[in-house]
């Protein structure tokens, strides 16, 4: 059987040092490619949408344009665009919450071991799961918009079959396809298949967008 290509990785950071140990980690890896570097948000746009990527490692603060901004213009202005790894110092940053929202896949620190950083990209690319679920789930609840109140999670609600809405309520909780298989007793693809129409539902890319926008109103709760 023919081994599929390897994930083609965009670096986005303005410290060349950084950028240096990640392209060293990640080129150990059979699987793992870095076809491009960038000092900058505003190097970063265009060199994505020139080599077309399958994951971008983004750092959240850059000048000129930063990470968030830079997520927005490539989820807004490539077609079939990366999927998007905000790194950072912090993990309770704003900044992280914000690159989240604006369509990041999740968020790696860059303390991070180099086991991790390996484990981080395959995991996004394969979309089954959240990256470092509790943190991004404590991020969603910390920074959910009480606003939306019950007329928001009831209207969510009411979209969702209830299957659909177990299984969101899940994904929530960070399970994976086969976690969440497991516990409802269905197949994995059963559980693929939901997933897909929850994400169509809400509008979103993938499952930590799902999860974000749960917590925002009000359809999960922390605790």
């Amino acid at each position: 059987m023919t081994a599929p290509p390897p994930l083609r990785i965009v670096l986005a950071d303005d410290e060349r040092m950084v950028r240096t140990a990640l392209r060293a980690i990640l080129s150990c890896e059979p699987d793992l490619e870095v076809v491009g570097e960038a000092g900058s948000g505003a190097e970063a746009v265009p060199l994505v949408r020139e080599l077309r990527p399958d994951i971008v490692l983004m750092d959240v603060r850059m000048p000129d344009i930063d990470g968030i901004r830079a997520t927005e213009q490539i989820l807004r202005t490539v077609p079939e665009p990366p999927r998007i790894i905000v790194v950072t110092t912090f993990e309770n940053d704003a900044y992280v919450y914000d690159a989240l929202r604006a369509g990041a896949s999740g968020f790696l620190l860059k303390r991070a071991r180099a086991d991790d950083l390996v484990q981080a990209v395959r995991l996004v690319a394969r979309s089954d799961s959240l990256l470092f679920p509790a943190a991004v789930r404590a991020l969603a609840a910390e920074h959910a918009a009480a606003a939306g109140g019950r007329d928001a999670a009831r209207a969510l609600r009411d979209r969702l079959s209830e299957r659909e809405a177990d299984v969101l309520r899940l994904m929530a909780a960070g399970l994976s396809n086969a976690e969440i298989a497991a516990r409802l007793t269905v197949g994995p693809a059963t559980v693929k298949t939901h997933v897909a129409a929850v994400l169509g539902k809400l509008g979103v890319r993938d499952r930590t967008q799902a999860v974000i926008a749960a917590y925002e109103c009000g359809f999960v709760t922390p605790g």
